[in-house]
């Protein structure tokens, strides 16, 4: 292995304690110091003694498994279809085109659509339904959520699926397995680390969204993200905002270990010995 310069990795080491540590570090110590600036316990017994931090919590953690559902369920075969195109990069850079938009910007475009007098409305006028409230319900949230969310799990679906080896697909074929049973045998097994990887970009962040919750769930959507805006820019009650985010960080770092790769020398293994279930 080639020796890398120990001055090379100085510019490294500065951003991950400038701006990974530190802030870990300064959000543990605030979450052990109440609203006078005095040493306390009570911010965690009133997380965990009260009711609405509970049930916050408990939203939060509905809102990321919804809104991470329906991403895995749009962006897999989007992801799959994508491999077998022609120029398949050019169509993928044009999938993740819109996360180069400001999601602020973003927001207010769905607000017009989704608003009394936004297209959607405009749409259904012509059906004889009557304008309906669809901003600032669960389901504009989670339409919205879901659509930003899109490109970060598709990009490492897709170069799971990338990375399988068109040999044992052919193997795969010549054991016997026909098309439904190669994909779901073969190749969504092999592509379940990209599939990890997706959700941990979009479980992870769900769970503290705040901008969305405020500009398309408005009052109707309640989440820890919101909960931590509130105690930093409206309370001022920097303890109890830094303790929902010290939960927030082990909550994460829970959700990392699970949806980790498991690497194991026997995968192909494995996975040849079911296929020749096949023959």
């Amino acid at each position: 292995m080639k020796k890398i310069n120990p001055l090379l990795t100085i510019p490294y080491y500065l951003w991950i304690g400038l701006f990974v540590i530190a802030p870990v570090l300064l959000i543990v110590y605030y979450s052990f110091i109440d609203i006078h600036g005095n040493f306390t316990l009570s911010n965690y017994g009133n997380y965990f003694g009260s009711g609405k931090y509970l049930m916050m919590t408990f939203n939060s953690f509905l809102y990321a498994f919804i809104i991470t559902f329906f991403t895995v369920l749009v962006s897999y075969p989007m992801a799959y279809f994508l491999t077998k195109l022609k120029h398949k990069e050019l169509w993928l850079l044009l999938v993740i085109l819109p996360t180069w938009v400001n999601l602020l910007l973003k927001a207010y475009a769905f607000i017009g659509i989704f608003g009394i007098d936004g297209s959607v409305n405009h749409f259904l006028s012509f059906f004889g339904i009557g304008p309906k409230q669809i901003l600032f319900t669960d389901f504009s949230f989670i339409v919205v959520a879901t659509y930003i969310q899109i490109p970060f799990m598709i990009m490492p679906i897709f170069n799971a699926l990338e990375e399988i080896n068109p040999s044992v697909l052919r193997a795969s074929r010549d054991l016997g397995a026909n098309e439904w049973q190669t994909f779901f045998k073969v190749v969504m097994p092999l592509s379940m680390n990209g599939v990890k990887s997706g959700i941990q970009a979009v479980f992870i962040p769900s769970l503290s969204l705040f901008m969305l919750t405020r500009l398309i769930g408005g009052n109707r959507v309640i989440t820890l993200g919101t909960a931590i805006e509130e105690h930093f820019l409206v309370t001022q009650n920097w303890g109890m905002g830094s303790t929902i985010g010290v939960v927030l960080i082990v909550i994460m770092f829970i959700v990392m270990v699970i949806t980790g790769e498991k690497r194991g020398h026997n995968r192909w293994r494995k996975l040849i010995g079911k296929m020749c279930i096949y023959g």
